[in-house]
């Protein structure tokens, strides 16, 4: 279904981050882990610049992981639509209330992190979402199927 909510919301940056907060608000994971090993700044990610963080984070709340994170980067809350959501909805605690039982972001902090130039609409054109489609209906009803009965 990612390729549909790309297509449906992604030309509308406040209703695709609307939409990634009530994806992970339905799905309400226990456990939230975001790899900062290398990330990719300025105009990412595949067409950022790779650079080294060396850290990695872990929550049982998503959206005080993804506040933290904004936190560590410099980032003005108000910038990132997923933020702008979650804190819309009630959903996304202060930097202030979260709890780090090691390090926290401002020891953590990044003073030159840099984002992309401009936000780019992260829509799929109809072509993707077809091919997408077909490629899972055909996994789904054809290849798994064809798997289950191969070996007898």
């Amino acid at each position: 279904m990612k390729a549909w909510w790309h297509m449906e919301a992604g030309k509308d940056r406040d209703r695709f981050g609307t939409m990634l907060v009530e994806t992970a608000r339905a799905i309400a994971p226990n456990l939230t882990i975001i790899d900062g090993i290398i990330g990719h700044e300025g105009n990412g990610p595949s067409g950022g610049e790779p650079r080294s963080l060396e850290w990695l984070g872990a929550s049982a709340d998503v959206f005080a992981l993804d506040r933290a994170i904004v936190d560590i980067l410099n980032v003005d809350p108000s910038l990132i639509p997923t933020i702008i959501a979650s804190q819309r909805l009630g959903l996304c605690p202060e930097v202030e209330q979260i709890q780090f039982p090691h390090l926290s972001p401002d020891q953590l902090q990044i003073h030159d992190w840099q984002l992309p130039d401009r936000l780019m609409p992260i829509d799929f054109g109809a072509p993707r979402v077809l091919k997408s489609t077909f490629k899972h209906l055909y996994i789904r009803f054809i290849k798994e199927p064809m798997a289950a009965y191969g070996g007898r």
